[in-house]
């Protein structure tokens, strides 16, 4: 009920009026029937709009971190999150990845939608990274197509470590649904899931025309902080 409410009545309008999303390819995600939407991940915006024009509900698996703030704020955090169709995932790996598979198979089998942001955590630049191959796992054992979909426009609406977004037209673009159905039986062989993630992202690159990095997103953004550190040290040390 809450979800509808925030769709439709509360959260879904506003998203429109703000950012005005064109969207293209929406007769591409299934009007019944489970799959995955594997999309790029630009901005916090993303968890919001491409939910919001999709007529099925989209189940996300979003951060832990979201669901395990502190005091009223946190809890009304964790509420929203709840409200608009996302289940916590503790993204530290091991067991954990493994409950995050066992949560998003319960999605698709219950027929439903499950969103998944292949890149695991928003580009910092607005750059395409690696995909991790959760994505294939989970399309592998549930055996449901992958419809790729891109953001366009979300990265300069509201970048990583900016509060409130622009008012600004962004673009959802969803491709021809990937089936995979080829690699049954491949589900433990690592190259197998290598190579389906590795469509995936191309499928999200063509349509969203950004640049490729082959390195994780959460390396590069490492890197990125360590140079900006030395960057740091070695202008004191000019001034000094």
């Amino acid at each position: 009920m809450l979800y509808q409410v925030l769709k439709y009545v509360l959260l879904g309008p506003l998203l429109r009026l703000l950012f005005r999303p064109r969207v293209e390819g929406l007769a591409q995600v299934p009007e019944e029937g489970p799959a995955i939407i594997a999309g790029n991940h630009l901005s916090f915006a993303d968890h919001f709009v491409m939910p919001a024009i999709v007529p099925r509900r989209v189940t996300f698996l979003a951060k832990a971190e979201y669901f395990t703030g502190a005091g009223l704020k946190g809890r009304l955090t964790a509420a929203f999150f709840r409200g608009v169709g996302q289940i916590p995932v503790d993204r530290s790996g091991g067991r954990a990845s493994e409950a995050a598979l066992s949560s998003g198979l319960a999605v698709l089998r219950k027929g439903r939608l499950l969103g998944i942001y292949p890149e695991g955590t928003r580009s910092h630049d607005g750059r395409l990274y690696k995909g991790r191959t959760g994505v294939a796992a989970l399309a592998l054992k549930a055996g449901v197509p992958v419809v790729p979909c891109a953001m366009i426009g979300t990265f300069e609406a509201q970048p990583t470590g900016r509060r409130l977004p622009r008012a600004m037209r962004v673009t959802v673009r969803f491709g021809p649904p990937l089936d995979f159905s080829r690699y049954a039986g491949l589900l433990d062989e690592r190259t197998a899931l290598r190579a389906v993630t590795d469509e995936i992202m191309y499928a999200i690159l063509t349509l969203s025309g950004q640049e490729y990095v082959d390195l994780y997103a959460t390396e590069a953004k490492a890197a990125a902080q360590a140079e900006a550190r030395a960057r740091g040290r070695r202008g004191h040390g000019a001034d000094s």
